[in-house]
């Protein structure tokens, strides 16, 4: 039995425990400068002190030890010491190119300790689980309040990160890739992206849990998007098997976030909450009594499949978990369903008595001549009440189109998502990105953190192509329109309509 399947076969029998908060146990050591740089990183311009993440390869048996002490209270899964490990996170100490280093060396750490327990009990198997943090930029908010349409990275770049650091964790051993903490979609959308194309050039797969933070009670991401829009944006990844949310809140706070999860996902639930909120000198003051409480209340209500902490809990809280869900069925996940799901900062679903979508096609340059008269005067502001107005009106998602011989078109849809992902009136509905060029599909798709639709793909130019371009889609999470045309040309009958549409969904 592979990984996943032994995974599957735990979860549908019992809820798992992860482990608690990697950084409140590093606290506690009360490490120095020198512990940190070590003898590797002794010459480094940077301050190291703080860079959790480094203690891997400097103080590996400070990690071991934290690692065995989550393991002995009760902890199923354990993650890597690699939150911060992605050379986006790692610029602030000056250590990009130490990344694949930090990662491998922190997989093997908690690798070994898995490996020692497991030695001892292996009736009760414990998995490690590459930690990926949401790194220390946005792909779908501006650090600039002047300047909402920059962005501090690209999604080419955060895809990048992430795959250099998914390659490591996989190299160093881990059971589990973790894609958490998750509070902007599209970031989460960057790893999905650089898991899927990991598992495709190593020909390996490893199972991947993706886990959100909702940042209060208003049950929205910092980018803005519902929990259940959420959902929709991400379960596209390969591989999956649990969504939850972690972070931001104490568990008592967690209710309503792990209930509408437990409603929606046809995946495993899990919740890892911290230790309470924080007080006015950053302390976490949860207790495990209580947090094990309502981590029980919410097992017994049929939330649970794996049960955790994250910021300010200790292997105290962890056995407090481990005991109040030990006896509690876990929960069953809702059937698959084939309803199509979209979102923006809003879900939007396709269900059986939906009416008639409206789709608003006045920010389409090829169909509107006013929007194309301001976009090429650069008149963005203008441009994005248009699209307002169409979502004021009615529309329940806005097509993109700026298909026109004197526009850089790539540019003009980079800028215009970019600015609409500022704006909640306008983002808050599913985006249709049309184009007749692929490459803008594809610039336009990296900008958009919920699930989309691409306006079109065909068989047009054969089906190598099309396999491609269905690929690419599918790794961003976008639905596709395929329109009736193959290499011979438009469909011109009912006959041909069937036979290209047959064909392209057989492929």
């Amino acid at each position: 039995m592979n990984t996943r399947d032994t995974l599957i076969s735990i979860l549908r029998s019992r809820i798992m425990v992860m482990d608690g908060a990697m950084g409140t146990m590093i606290q506690a050591y009360a490490l120095k400068e020198d512990d940190f740089r070590g003898d590797q990183f002794r010459d480094s311009e940077h301050r190291q002190e703080g860079n959790n993440d480094l203690l891997s390869i400097t103080r590996p048996d400070v990690i071991e030890e934290i690692h065995i002490a989550f393991l002995n209270a009760g902890a199923d899964i354990i993650e890597t010491n690699t939150f911060s490990s992605t050379s986006i996170a790692q610029a602030d100490y000056g250590l990009e190119s130490a990344v694949y280093e930090i990662n491998l060396s922190a997989a093997r750490v908690a690798r070994k300790a898995v490996d020692a327990i497991n030695a001892m009990n292996g009736d009760k198997p414990r998995f490690v689980a590459g930690a990926m943090g949401p790194t220390n930029k946005s792909l779908s908010l501006s650090p600039d309040v002047s300047n909402p349409g920059f962005r501090a990275a690209t999604f080419a770049q955060m895809k990048d990160a992430y795959l250099e650091q998914a390659r490591a964790l996989m190299d160093g051993g881990v059971d589990i890739l973790l894609i958490e903490t998750v509070f902007d979609t599209l970031n989460c959308k960057a790893a999905i992206y650089a898991v899927d194309e990991l598992f495709e050039q190593t020909g390996n797969r490893l199972p991947v849990m993706i886990s959100g933070t909702i940042i209060d009670q208003s049950g929205r991401t910092l980018s803005g998007q519902t929990l259940e829009a959420f959902w929709y944006s991400i379960r596209h990844c390969p591989e999956l098997i649990s969504v939850g949310v972690n972070c931001a809140l104490g568990s008592e706070q967690m209710r309503a976030h792990i209930e509408t999860l437990a409603r929606i996902a046809d995946q495993f639930t899990s919740l890892y909450p911290n230790a309470g909120l924080p007080d006015e000198f950053g302390e976490y003051r949860e207790t495990a009594e209580f947090m094990a409480e309502r981590m029980g209340e919410y097992a017994t209500s049929g939330y649970l499949n794996i049960a955790g902490g994250c910021c300010g809990t200790t292997p105290e809280h962890v056995r407090a978990i481990a005991d109040a869900v030990a006896d509690i069925p876990p929960r069953i996940p809702k059937p698959a369903e084939s309803t199509l799901r979209l979102s923006g900062l809003e879900p939007l679903t396709f269900r059986d008595d939906l009416n008639f979508v409206n789709i608003g096609e006045r920010t389409n340059v090829t169909g509107s001549r006013a929007f194309a008269r301001l976009i090429k005067n650069d008149d963005y502001e203008s441009a994005l009440t248009v699209a307002r107005q169409q979502v004021e009106n009615g529309a329940q998602l806005i097509d993109v189109n700026m298909d026109e011989g004197l526009l850089d078109s790539e540019e003009a849809i980079v800028t215009f998502l970019n600015l609409a992902a500022t704006e909640p009136d306008i983002a808050r509905v599913p985006v249709v990105v049309d184009s007749s060029r692929f490459s803008v599909i594809e610039r336009g798709l990296a900008c958009i953190q919920g699930k989309g639709i691409v306006n079109s793909i065909s068989l047009k130019e054969g089906e190598e192509e099309f396999v491609r371009q269905a690929k690419v889609a599918r790794r961003y999470g976008a639905a596709v329109i395929v329109m009736a045309f193959d290499e011979d040309g438009q469909a011109d009958s009912l006959e041909r309509r069937i036979e290209i549409c047959q064909r392209a969904y057989t492929i």
